[in-house]
This record gives C-alpha cells, sequence and structure tokens, in this order.
C-alpha cells in the first residue's frame, strides 16, 4: 500500500501550494489532479509519435509535437483548465481526455475503484501504464485516495434514522504499524435494517481489543448521531457488548448467534460423537417452541453432559440471548438467529482490505475500509423481500416503539 506523506513532504506541499489555511487545500488537490491528468496526456502523444519530448535522437515519424489547446473540463474538484497537446498531422486522439469529453471526474473515479476493490499501487500503476502509459506512484495514489478521509468523516459522523429494528455487530481484525510495530486492530462493524427495510452500514471504528468500553463508545456514538430505539441486537458473543447495549439502549432484545453457538459447541466434541451429538442438539434450535427447546436441551444434557459438559453448560448460562428468536414468527427468526448478514458484508470486505497487508496508520486503514465497504454495498439497493410482512409482526411485538415511527 502507499505509504503517507512525511512531513517533510507536507511541508514541501504547503510551501510549493503557498497553503495558509485549511480551505486552501481543496485548491491543492485540484492542481495535484490537474498534474496527473496533464502527465497523461503528455504521455499519450510520446507514445504516438514514438518519442518523448525532448528526444530528438529516437524520432521516426514526419509527424511531431504541434503546441497545445486549451480545454475546460469538469472534476470531482471543480473545474479544470488543461492544455491538449496536438500534433502536426491532427492525428492524435487522447483516450484518458477525448476529444469532446467535458468531464473527467471518471479517471479519478477509477483509482479509487481500483484502490476500493483491494488493488495494490503496484496493480493501479500496471493497470494505468497499461491504458495510459503513465507511472502512477505510491504518493500519487496516496494524494487521491486521502481526499477521500473528509467524506469519510462526514459519511461517519452523518444523522442516522431515529429506530433501527434490527442491527448486526461484528469486529475484524487487521495488521496496523503502531511505533513501528505491527499489532493487531479491530475494526468494528455495525450493519442496521431501518424502518423501511433496507440495509445500511452504520458506521465501521478502528480501536484495540474487544472491551464493553470500546462498544460503550460505539452505541454511544450511534446515540449520538439521532438512534433513540434499537429493537433486537444480533450478536455472535462479542466481548462486552450485552452490558454495553443494555447501558445505552436498555429495552433492546439480544439474540446471540445459534451457528456461532454451534461452532461453539462442537469444539469440545470428539469426532467418532459429532453427527450424534449435532444431531440431538439441532432439536434445540429448530424446536418450534421456546419450551419444546428447553425439553430438547434437557434431553441434550441427560445423552452428553457428563461427557461433555461444557457445551451443555454454554447453553444453559447463555439461554436468556440465545432462545430470544423463539418468541418470533419465521420470516423474523430468519433474520435475527444468525450474525451472516454482517459476515458476509466483512468477508467481501477483508477480501479488498487483506491485500494491502499491513497499514501504516489507522486512518489509513479506514480509508481503505470506507471504499471496500462502498464498492460492496452499492448493491443494496433493495429492501428485504418479506419487510412489509416483519415490520408489522414487529409492531405486534413492539407496539408503540414500532408505530410512532412508520
Amino acid at each position: 500500500m502507499g505509504k503517507f506523506f512525511t512531513k517533510e513532504e507536507v511541508r514541501s506541499i504547503i510551501k510549493e501550494y503557498n497553503l495558509k489555511e485549511a480551505k486552501d487545500i481543496p485548491g491543492a488537490l485540484k492542481d495535484m489532479f490537474k498534474e496527473i491528468i496533464q502527465e497523461m496526456l503528455e504521455a499519450e502523444l510520446d507514445e504516438e509519435l514514438g518519442y518523448s519530448k525532448y528526444d530528438f535522437r529516437n524520432k521516426e515519424t514526419d509527424n511531431s509535437r504541434n503546441g497545445y489547446s486549451s480545454k475546460n473540463v469538469k472534476s470531482t474538484m471543480g473545474n479544470i483548465e488543461l492544455e491538449i497537446p496536438r500534433d502536426r498531422n491532427s492525428e492524435f486522439e487522447p483516450l484518458s481526455v477525448k476529444k469532446h469529453q467535458k468531464d473527467v471526474s471518471s479517471i479519478e473515479d477509477k483509482i479509487l475503484s481500483m484502490y476500493a476493490k483491494g488493488m495494490s499501487t503496484r496493480d493501479i500503476n500496471s493497470h494505468l501504464n497499461e491504458i495510459y502509459g503513465i507511472d502512477v506512484s505510491a504518493d500519487m495514489v496516496s494524494r487521491i485516495t486521502d481526499k477521500i478521509m473528509p467524506v469519510v468523516r462526514e459519511w461517519q459522523s452523518r444523522p442516522l434514522r431515529e429506530l433501527y429494528p434490527i442491527i448486526y455487530m461484528d469486529a475484524m481484525v487487521f495488521n496496523v504499524k503502531h511505533e513501528g510495530v505491527a499489532v493487531k486492530k479491530s475494526a468494528y462493524v455495525v450493519i442496521g435494517y431501518d424502518v423501511d427495510g433496507y440495509k445500511d452500514v452504520l458506521g465501521i471504528w478502528i480501536g484495540e481489543n474487544e472491551s464493553a468500553k470500546f462498544w460503550l463508545g460505539i452505541l454511544t456514538d450511534l446515540k449520538n448521531r439521532g438512534v433513540k430505539d434499537i429493537l433486537i441486537a444480533s450478536i455472535d458473543g462479542l466481548t462486552g457488548f450485552e452490558n454495553a447495549i443494555k447501558s445505552i439502549f436498555p429495552e433492546t432484545e439480544i439474540q446471540r448467534c445459534i451457528v456461532h453457538q454451534i461452532r461453539n459447541c462442537t469444539r469440545y466434541v470428539n469426532y467418532k460423537d459429532l453427527k450424534s451429538f449435532t444431531r440431538d442438539m439441532k432439536e434445540i434450535y429448530k424446536a418450534p417452541t421456546e419450551e419444546s427447546a428447553l425439553d430438547a436441551l434437557e434431553r441434550l444434557n441427560e445423552e452428553w453432559g457428563k461427557k461433555y459438559q461444557y457445551a451443555i453448560r454454554s447453553w444453559k448460562e447463555n439461554w436468556g440471548s440465545l432462545s430470544s428468536f423463539f418468541k418470533y414468527p419465521e420470516e423474523i427468526r430468519k433474520l435475527i438467529y444468525t450474525t451472516n448478514p454482517i459476515e458476509s458484508f466483512n468477508s467481501a470486505v477483508k477480501k479488498k482490505a487483506k491485500a494491502k497487508g499491513t497499514y501504516p496508520t489507522d486512518e489509513s486503514l479506514l480509508k481503505l475500509l470506507y471504499l471496500a465497504a462502498m464498492d460492496t454495498t452499492k448493491k443494496w439497493t433493495m429492501k428485504n423481500r418479506n419487510w412489509n410482512l416483519i415490520i408489522s409482526q414487529l409492531g405486534i411485538y413492539f407496539k408503540e416503539r414500532v408505530v410512532k415511527y412508520i
């Protein structure tokens, strides 16, 4: 991954662009982007003519450069005045900025898109070199992707809906440098369904190992951004989460992921007993009611309790948060009994983010996670197909806690 600016480079940029106030920065970034496009155009003409601007010795064509024509184009940072190089035979047609093209924001978008998909600086450089014949350095990629940080901060602090009927919480682990040493950092993710049935990433936070204190900060942040109520939280047994959410949203029901519970239990079962134990355990979470599920748990205990005491005890000790889904109809059960919705999201993001290896700072990790998240969620345009039925069912169970937000 491209390195961030050193203090010396920052001072050089400040001096070069005469930056005196924060409001001067967008103009500097605009100038940097203009330089990139200009270099692309020059490189393309070099390729077209077969020799560089001052390399007359290798000239093998009757055609030659013929000055420039000015062109005003639109970018994400405003209008940019470019000098389009011309050739004497009028044969040159640039690919980076086509003859009648008035908008060049797509080039910047291409770099951001490639970065979001987990491409390394080397891959991005190779791709653009192939298309435009220009080398894009690590610093250049960082300059472009760094522009996204104000957007990330705005996204991370944006107002949220007052009610999220269902949320999922999980954490991913990455390597981040701290004082020259790679340390493990967790990226905490919250995904929620709003009252209209649309799924959204509510935020991504970078922190140390999981703790009640950190989750408390995340939930406080959600509340400060406008969330007044959460009906059900689906979690995988995250450390400290239950205590944290009860402190901020005391009425929220906790549903621990059944899939994680199954995995945790079967870790302690010998392979020769695994098939029989799993079959008996299945009767618990497939039971139609909580009462019949408790009967199945008792049968499991009678059959396997002496041999696998810890596996049975984990069901009993966590029953309050494992059994929440029994009170709901099938449509709601399917949404809350497992954290698969956030796990599939995290898996897609990690696949893109892991390609970067160790991150130099928390901010560099957050930048990539945001871009990867936006790339992953751009398909989340449809609401849950059963949502009208689900929200009606939730309205029956939670009454005015739902009705007043619809």
